[in-house]
């Protein structure tokens, strides 16, 4: 996007009055979406942005810029700019910058952008015609997806350069139902750092679009959630949003450096039961949250967070590592070039267990079963949070009983990591956007069927019984 020489004139203009490390990150994005609601083409759209974001350090203080003009006068003028929240005299000047190799763990086999129109208007289709046929009182029918694919460059004061390519796709498979006044919806999101390939033979999009009708339907018919203090099994897959809220924020080095997470002073203490481990991998070939290089150009790891309870390691950016005394591990993220990276989750899930999920029904007298998860809000410096469930059913002596609807999940992570009492071997991930400081990205969450012996259960159906 740059030259190399001009790269050095503007890290160089951005050291001149003292600070220590200077960063260039410039980025090409280009995204096509489609919609097809109620059986119609609804939208088609596309867009190219580009721009520059440039990054200064100095000790424990950073100051960030961005630009959408890649002109040599407006990348020199930013940061200049960017340099008068210094004063000091130069103490480093950038003579020479290499190209470093970045290593590719995904592979795209129909390119995305690529794809024709009637190709995925075809496959969008699919699943409308198996919602809008299931059942007479689905009124809506929502079925999109998104293409997005991303060329960046890195620059920096070590005189390292990175270039990296990435592309991402997602379904969108929704559905609204209605009898009388109630009101239900169903819903799949797959993705993936893959091509269409992904969409027409690695998922089953009539499946999907499927159980999105079957569970908007099935909620019609449930009963309001009773509430109270009760055991609660918490489904695979997209289960995996309360660890990542409630537990994956405050393991991020952005709260953690500043003495802002319940666990800044919890390395080598236990936080959770001895039975959970989980980890966040940037590296899984293909999956939504990975990437060959996080966005300070470090190439992206498996790090362990907790290992049979203890808490062995934090997701650090090389800026907040100053603070930690520690180097970052892969997992400076953003959103684009209008914000500053810093620690994020990718891949994150709780490893699998030693318990079947039969197994972990049939020890539950009476709970709730929550198999899946819909929206919630966390207070990182607290841990405490509140989640509803968009599926979920009551336990009796062993048994799946009853769909509730209504229900809420609430509590504290550090408390509920403590009461994980079993965990099945069915792991699987879910995807998603998660939002935070440097914008929204995209995550997987994770994790194994399980069980918290205890929880705070919310809902308007009176008293478990």
């Amino acid at each position: 996007m740059i030259s190399k020489s001009l790269a050095k004139e503007v890290l160089n203009a951005g050291l001149e009055t003292g600070a220590d490390f200077a960063e260039i990150y410039l980025e090409t994005t280009k995204s096509n979406s489609i919609t097809i609601e109620n059986g119609k083409t609804d939208s088609s759209v596309s867009s190219i942005n580009k721009g520059a974001g440039i990054r200064l350090l100095k000790d424990l203080r950073s100051v960030y810029g961005y630009t959408s003009d890649l002109s040599k006068a407006s990348l020199l003028r930013l940061a200049r700019e960017l340099s008068k929240s210094f004063e000091g005299e130069r103490i480093l000047t950038v003579d020479k910058i290499k190209t470093i190799k970045v290593k590719n763990i995904s592979n795209y086999e129909r390119p995305l952008l690529k794809t024709a129109k009637e190709d995925v208007i075809a496959l969008l289709k699919k699943a409308d015609n198996v919602m809008s046929s299931y059942d007479p009182r689905i009124i809506r029918t929502n079925s999109a997806i998104g293409m997005i694919e991303k060329d960046v460059e890195i620059f920096n004061s070590k005189g390292k350069h990175f270039v990296d390519h990435k592309e991402r796709g997602r379904a969108f498979i929704s559905c609204v139902a209605m009898e009388g006044d109630k009101v239900e919806t169903g819903y799949n999101g797959p993705g993936a750092r893959r091509g269409f390939e992904f969409f027409d033979s690695q998922i089953d999009i009539e499946a999907l679009a499927k159980d999105a009708a079957r569970a908007a339907i099935l909620m019609l018919s449930a009963k309001d959630c009773p509430s109270g203090k009760m055991p609660v099994i918490l489904g695979n897959g997209f289960g995996g949003v309360l660890f990542h809220e409630a537990c994956g924020h405050p393991l991020e080095a952005s709260s953690v450096s500043k003495k802002l997470s319940v666990f800044s002073e919890s390395l080598g203490k236990q936080i959770a039961s001895p039975i959970v481990s989980a980890v966040d991998d940037g590296t899984i070939p293909n999956a939504w949250g990975s990437n060959n290089i996080d966005d300070e150009g470090n190439p992206t790891q498996k790090n362990q967070l907790i290992k049979d309870g203890i808490c062995v390691g934090y997701l650090i950016d090389d800026f907040n590592g100053r603070r930690m005394g520690m180097k970052g591990n892969g997992a400076c993220r953003r959103q684009n070039y209008k914000f500053e990276p810093t620690s994020r989750m990718s891949n994150t899930y709780i490893e699998n267990g030693t318990s079947t999920v039969d197994e972990i029904i049939k020890a539950t007298k009476l709970g709730l079963y929550a198999v899946s998860l819909g929206g919630g809000q966390v207070n990182p410096a607290t841990g405490e949070f509140n989640f509803s469930c968009s599926e979920a059913y009551i336990v009796r002596d062993g048994k799946v009983c009853e769909a509730v609807r209504g229900a809420t999940l609430i509590g504290k992570g550090e408390e509920i990591l403590l009461k994980i009492d079993m965990i099945a071997n069915d792991l699987e991930r879910s995807q998603g956007m998660c939002g935070a400081a440097s914008g929204s990205i995209p995550v997987e969450v994770g994790q194994p069927t399980l069980r918290i012996s205890e929880m705070t259960v919310g809902g308007t159906g009176g008293e478990l019984k």
